[in-house]
């Protein structure tokens, strides 16, 4: 079995919960790394919008389509 494969069998065993606390997770990491490196927060908040508009559209086409 592949890594992969592998991946996706234990992603499979986590219910929402899971799935909530690991978005949690991703969230405050983000935040510690925004505290290390404080000059990620200078940047124009239009970049941010344009990089959060370019990560949701695959998942958005998947969950409609």
């Amino acid at each position: 079995m592949g890594l992969l494969e592998d991946m996706n069998r234990r992603v499979k065993k986590f219910d929402f919960i899971d799935v909530k606390l690991a978005q949690i997770t991703a969230m405050f990491g983000a935040i510690i790394l925004a505290k290390l490196i404080p000059e990620i927060m200078d940047v124009n908040i239009w970049i941010f919008v344009v990089l959060l508009v370019v990560c949701a559209v695959k998942p958005f086409c998947v969950f409609w389509s």
